[in-house]
């Protein structure tokens, strides 16, 4: 059986497995993101250190990565972290730092491309041939299937950074070091705790919070309904964990939307259009493994 290692690369933390497939992960560790040389060489310790007792060799590694990040493949950089705010981390080699350590082949994608990935494959978009997958956390990521296969083009999805309209009673000043008011600037996690000086997991299902909250993500659901028409929108993330913003959101969308879209599955069937992850917190993992498992199948 063949065997893969997968790396889930974050801002905070590498999660790292050895799995056979989704349901098959035999081990997993978490390493805390400190400078590049020290985790990725922590990475590398793990997989070898684990895989010496028994001698067995991996067969490809899937990487879903914290961007932003080079994935055209005819660049120089390809495979590279680049100009991302993570401090240190800066045009890191990632990709092909792994392929030459173990001499297998690498499949590299942001992590929300694979979390969308995993979930085309086993989750929620089981059946579907186009899907978004969007992480509200800390910051707001997305990521995209089109034709089965995850969008990639000028470089890669970064639907957290469209613009949406400032509620006029909404005092902050978003903090997007980019874009300031764009979506990740005014509605991720660490908006919320700017916002309202609490942590979000302190607020209850009444404040009102979360009906801006919901008001904020819709308009940007509605953006990408009307440039990408996903058969489906998944909503992940630790803000999501606020299961009273799925209703409100789906009601933010229709009412947004105003009968412009007359498909049955979009409005009759909304709390089935709009949904959680079917892979739970799991999502970006198995990403990862799809990730290894196509580039095992092109690599042979």
């Amino acid at each position: 059986m063949p065997l893969y290692g997968v790396i889930e690369a974050g801002g905070t933390k590498f999660v790292c497995a050895v799995a056979s497939g989704p349901d098959a992960i035999e081990n997993q560790v978490s390493i805390p993101t400190t400078t590049p040389q020290e985790t990725l060489n922590t990475v590398i310790n793990y997989f070898a250190e684990y895989l010496a007792p028994s001698r067995r060799k991996l067969d490809a590694i899937g990487i879903a990565c914290f961007g932003p990040v080079d994935l055209d493949e005819k660049s120089a950089h390809y495979g590279y972290i680049t100009m991302t705010p993570k401090p240190g981390w800066v045009n890191t080699e990632i990709a092909g730092f792994f392929g030459r350590a173990f001499g297998v082949p690498v499949g590299f994608d942001t992590d929300v491309n694979a979390a969308a990935l995993g979930e085309y494959n086993w989750g929620a978009g089981i059946g579907l041939d186009s899907l978004i997958y969007l992480t509200v956390g800390t910051g707001i990521g997305g990521g995209a299937i089109v034709n089965g296969k995850p969008l990639h083009g000028l470089m890669h999805p970064e639907m957290g950074h469209i613009l949406v309209r400032q509620d006029k009673n909404d005092a902050l000043e978003g903090f997007c070091p980019y874009h300031q008011n764009c979506l990740e600037g005014l509605a991720s996690g660490k908006a919320v705790d700017l916002r309202w000086g609490k942590h979000a997991s302190e607020l209850p299902d009444d404040h009102p919070a979360w009906q801006l909250e919901a008001d904020y993500l819709a308009q940007g659901l509605v953006n990408y309904i009307l440039t990408l028409s996903p058969k489906r929108i998944i909503l992940g993330g630790g803000l999501m964990q606020k299961k009273v913003l799925y209703p409100l959101i789906r009601d933010k969308v229709l009412q947004y939307l105003n009968g412009y879209l007359a498909v049955p599955s979009l409005t009759a069937q909304i709390d089935r259009y709009i949904v959680p992850p079917g892979l739970g917190t799991r999502s970006g993992i198995c990403g990862a493994i799809a990730l290894a498992i196509q580039a095992k199948n092109n690599g042979e």
